[in-house]
């Protein structure tokens, strides 16, 4: 057997193409992995076939990786402040399958074929995948390859043109956006002031228990002209200077209990130290910064999260979980214990455990077997795609089972991600690839016109009832419509109209829910 023909060369050799062509940006635009489904396309109408076996390992391992990834923040999207995100979302996703299944109908398209429409058009490859198990057919793969590339320009193009369509100015929402964050989220500030009060003279900072009292933390002490990192063990004596952090309320208070405030500046003392902690040590995932006790043990502070490449802010209640990068301000001596606390160590984050992922896929494997009555006395299963996803974001959200560590650090999540993602891709592709030029001969106009309409329409409906029922902040709503059509470039188009992170965090909080709700709509498509 020539090399040119087998198996393994022929998969190898559509992913190196498709990434080559994925690179190419035309006006800005690329189509990144994504590509790949279009090189396999035109092999496999050429003859060349990626043996099925391909399919469905990428198909595993990409649907797990992105349960492992989005089931943290599936779970969190449900909180209050975000509900109104999440229902548009779900408004973008559930119109454009309903749109999809009315067109199907009186077009007289098979849903086999629409439903890789329907995923092509709010570009989402793990809907896809779902689509092609639910469906049992490759036709799917030719409905998105057809849909795709307006599903990725369209939503650039409608959220570029959105704020004319719609009469919104840019500025104007980022002003707005600026007014609800600081009332959600007050400005932290800080201040100095002169310990006057005689209730607390000769006190410790730990007696006090001034954070919880005032909720403004003690950053610098000056004492006899002596600039020192507070401890709870700090005694406050009279005339001492003290810089305080918080919110301007919090400073209120830190007033009346400390004294008067104060123009005088004060020196740094060299001995304060900030860095990003890497949470590699297995002891602390789980446990909450409560639990931890940073502030009195070592007078430490987390002040911020990064997650999955999001920023969360930290509360007392905030879980660690493995992978997690954490910036912490504490004093330098106190800094290399804190390090050893979350481990930081960047060899054991790159190392990956591959039993949680294994034993993870198991557990979905088996999720999908499972009957599940519903009513009327029929039945339904999760199927391979249900289950493995339905194990991921449980799992991830578990965080810790005993000695196994559940979630997946990002650059490896990200490895098995794209390498079940391109296998994927390159195997459905060839096997639709048999029957492209075929039905594309029959029905490229109409599923053309199919596509860009179960693109625009969505987001148009959503749209106006984000803005004029739920009043919506323009931008939050434009970073919802990215989140809600799954489309990272969309994102990015949107980011490039305004400094603010809005719509960053509007597409953090829906992104999970969207995609998940989409598969679920993609697998009862693709089974009418």
């Amino acid at each position: 057997m020539s090399i040119f023909t087998s198996d393994y060369f022929t998969l190898f050799l559509i992913i190196t193409i498709g990434i080559l062509v994925g690179k190419i940006k035309i006006g800005g635009i690329s189509f990144d992995s994504s590509a790949v489904i279009f090189v396999a396309l035109l092999f496999g109408h050429y003859g060349f076939r990626v043996p099925d076996i391909f399919q469905q390992i990428g198909l595993i391992f990409f649907i797990y990786s992105i349960g492992i990834q989005a089931g943290p923040g599936f779970f969190e999207s449900f909180q209050k402040k975000g509900l109104q995100l999440v229902i548009v979302a779900g408004i973008v996703v559930l119109s454009g399958g309903l749109i999809t299944i009315l067109l199907a109908y009186f077009f007289s398209v098979d849903y086999k074929l629409a439903v890789g429409l329907y995923t092509g058009a709010l570009t989402s490859t793990p809907g896809l995948a779902a689509a092609i198990e639910s469906s049992k057919s490759a036709m799917a793969s030719i409905g998105y390859g057809i849909a795709y590339p307006f599903g990725v320009i369209g939503v650039i193009l409608f959220s570029r043109l959105s704020p004319r369509i719609f009469k919104r100015d840019v500025k104007k929402a980022e002003k707005d956006y600026e007014k609800e964050v600081s009332e959600d989220y007050p400005e932290l500030i800080s201040k100095n002031f002169i310990v006057e009060n005689k209730s607390i003279i000769g006190q410790t900072i730990g007696e006090l228990e001034i954070r919880s009292m005032t909720g403004a933390n003690i950053s610098r002490i000056v004492h006899e002209g002596e600039a020192v990192v507070p401890e709870a063990e700090s005694v406050l004596h009279k005339g001492d200077l003290i810089k305080a952090v918080g919110t301007a309320q919090a400073l209120k208070k830190i007033k009346l209990l400390v004294g008067r405030e104060t123009e005088r500046e004060i020196p740094s003392s060299g001995q304060f130290d900030v860095q990003w902690i890497l949470v590699t040590n297995k002891k602390v995932v789980n446990k909450s910064l409560g639990e931890l006790n940073l502030f009195n043990n070592y007078n430490a502070t987390v002040t911020r999260i990064r997650r999955t490449g999001i920023d969360i802010t930290p509360d007392s209640s905030s879980k660690i979980r493995f992978g997690d990068k954490l910036m912490v301000a504490s004093s330098k001596g106190n800094m290399p214990a804190v390090i050893k606390i979350f481990g930081n160590n960047v060899k054991v984050l790159s190392e990956a455990d591959f039993l949680p992922i294994s034993a993870g896929i198991v557990v979905g494997v088996l999720l999908g077997l499972i009957n599940i009555p519903i009513p009327g006395g029929t039945t339904f299963k999760l199927g391979l795609t249900g289950g493995v996803l339905i194990s991921g974001l449980v799992l991830s959200r578990i965080g810790k089972t005993g000695p196994i560590i559940w979630n997946v650090s990002g650059p490896a999540n990200q490895l098995l991600r794209q390498i079940g993602l391109l296998f994927f891709l390159a195997a459905v592709g060839t096997h639709a690839g048999e029957t492209l030029m075929e039905t594309i001969l029959a029905n490229g106009l109409n599923l053309l016109v199919i596509g860009l309409i179960i693109t625009l329409l969505p987001m148009v409906i959503a749209t106006i009832l984000g803005l004029c029922f739920f009043r919506i902040n323009f931008l939050s709503m434009l970073g919802t419509l990215a989140g809600g059509m799954t489309s990272t470039p969309g994102l990015s188009a949107v980011d490039s109209m305004t400094d603010s992170n809005a719509p960053s965090i509007a597409y953090a909080t829906v992104y999970p829910f969207a995609m998940v709700i989409l598969i679920i709509c993609a697998k009862i498509i693709g089974a009418l």
